[in-house]
């Protein structure tokens, strides 16, 4: 999820753990557990692209992770925090739960955690979109409310608790929609005589109204999308797979990796020269099936014996545009 929402949970969690003694010192070392996991994009300013994206919730979001570092974090504070009258062990708990459920929240997103690192194992359960103001702005409110309390008063206690019951009753409704459009877009394709290998299906972004659906059909890949408004059935657009055009780059190391961080769900397309590597896992960064642009695409260059592997850019006017899209593609087709 983004850094705002991360920071909301780990300050509501270091309440949970240590609120009553410390008051809102508990709430602002949450926030920092619930930050530290995603320093790990730092890193992209010092390895190439594939092993970015390879270490990118990686280990930081592990449960190893969590338990190597809550007792040193944990040892940190309480230097800081001499005359807290709180012990090194209570810090190092408050800071694991921060921690922890960093990742736990991130593996119900699009992009999943690798929670069991150093297994190779990446949940993805995709019911939210990395950033959803329904899920992050109720918390948010009742977390403010639980900051203007005394750190005794059970209205502190209410208003925080409110705010993880509210927060993880969308997170449950988003997986009970997954649910429902999932069986609208495998109904549509069984009445439109679609045959298919696998689907995938996830929100789009900032909201769990509309979804969308990746659906492997063997040579081509299609995709589609559905509104709770929707009356009219499901439009699938079709996206050729183009792996052939990979020709000699085909079994090359980084190009091997990049295919598996997709779990194969990816589209070659050619742009002047070079050829692009689309990661269908995003989706689309517009809806207009005149102009396909996907949300993560990667130029793939083959020089001497190496292929370089560069992520495309992303533009304010290509956000601008699909905001404008989903707001209207929401309210049904």
């Amino acid at each position: 999820m983004d850094s705002l929402t991360q920071i909301v949970l780990g300050a509501s969690v270091g309440e949970v753990v240590l609120g009553k003694k410390v008051g809102n010192k508990a709430m602002l070392y949450g926030a920092i557990a619930g930050t530290i996991p995603d320093l790990d994009v730092l890193s992209r300013y010092f390895v190439d692209t594939v092993t970015y994206t390879e270490w990118h919730r990686g280990f930081s979001h592990s449960i190893l992770f969590s338990l190597l570092f809550a007792p040193i974090f944990g040892w940190l504070i309480s230097k800081i925090e001499k005359n807290s009258g709180v012990s090194w062990r209570e810090w190092s708990k408050l800071m694991f739960w921060g921690l922890f459920t960093h990742p736990i929240l991130d593996s119900f997103t699009t992009w999943g955690t690798q929670l069991f690192w150093p297994f190779d194992l990446r949940l993805a359960f995709q019911n939210i979109f990395v950033i959803d103001p329904l899920y992050t702005f109720p918390f948010l409110f009742f977390l403010i409310l639980t900051m203007r309390q005394h750190r005794l008063s059970p209205a502190r206690r209410k208003y925080n608790r409110l705010g993880l019951i509210v927060s993880s009753g969308y997170l449950l409704i988003t997986l009970l929609v997954k649910g429902y459009t999932y069986t609208k877009f495998t109904n549509n394709l069984e009445d439109q005589e679609i045959a298919y290998k696998q689907i995938q299906t996830r929100p789009t972004p900032f909201n769990s109204i509309l979804w969308t659906a990746n659906v492997d059909t063997g040579k081509e890949y299609l995709i589609g999308e559905y509104s709770l408004f929707d009356t009219k059935p499901i439009e699938f657009r079709a996206y050729p797979k183009n792996h052939d055009l990979l020709g000699e780059m085909v079994g090359e190391d980084k190009l091997n990796r990049l295919i598996k961080i997709t779990e194969g769900w990816y589209t070659i397309s050619r742009k002047e020269q070079s050829l692009l590597f689309n990661d269908l896992r995003f989706g689309l960064i517009s809806l207009n099936p005149i102009d396909p642009k996907f949300a993560f695409s990667y130029k793939l260059l083959k020089l001497k014996n190496e292929v370089i592997v560069e992520e495309t850019p992303k533009f304010k006017e290509d956000a601008q545009n699909v905001l404008i899209e989903l707001w209207a593609r929401i309210w049904g087709n």
